[in-house]
């Protein structure tokens, strides 16, 4: 499969309203405040895995900031993280090559690789030092809130991601040519 612009936009529309759907009424709080066990994030994983590093981006920025906007207000700390995320699970993209290749026990260590350096330095680095500079919030409730927030985010998108990708794997079209 080509990835062409009008897939990869199709992708990006499609990925962003799942995220929001998802973000916004299938979402398990957990015990710490304002922090939620988030599948959406397991299709982000997969749709950033398929299509790349800008497909993930825009996938994680658009629908997190139409699930913080649905829910009152937008924490640009964790929209920006979420972005990151995608991307940098994008970036596995080449290494995993679900279009052509199966998706086996290796690929699913590159791609769960990916994630867990992304929701580390994302959930746990990025959106609670964001967090301190544009809204003054406390080291200790914003890094706690990370900790939490990589904890879940990487169990949920390993079983949620991983499971998306084999069963494509096992049902995606053949490559043209053969």
């Amino acid at each position: 499969m080509k990835k062409n612009f009008l897939s990869a936009s199709i992708a990006v529309i499609v990925g962003s309203a799942l995220f929001f759907v998802l973000g916004t009424y299938v979402n398990i709080q957990s015990p710490i405040m304002n922090i939620y066990i988030s599948i959406q994030f397991g299709v982000l994983a997969f749709i950033a895995t398929l299509f790349g590093p800008l497909v993930g981006f825009l996938i994680g920025i658009i629908g997190h900031f139409f699930v913080d906007l649905s829910l009152g207000s937008v924490h640009w700390s964790w929209v920006i993280a979420s972005g990151l995320t995608g991307f940098i699970i994008g970036l596995s993209e080449k290494k995993v090559n679900l279009t052509t290749e199966y998706f086996s026990i290796i690929k699913m260590g590159i791609l769960n690789f990916y994630q867990i350096c992304a929701f580390i330095v994302c959930c746990g680095v990025v959106a609670p030092v964001l967090d301190i500079i544009l809204y003054d919030e406390p080291a200790g409730k914003v890094f706690v809130q990370g900790i939490v927030a990589v904890m879940y985010d990487i169990i949920a998108t390993a079983i949620i991601g991983t499971l998306l990708c084999l069963i494509y794997s096992k049902i995606k079209p053949a490559p043209k040519g053969k």
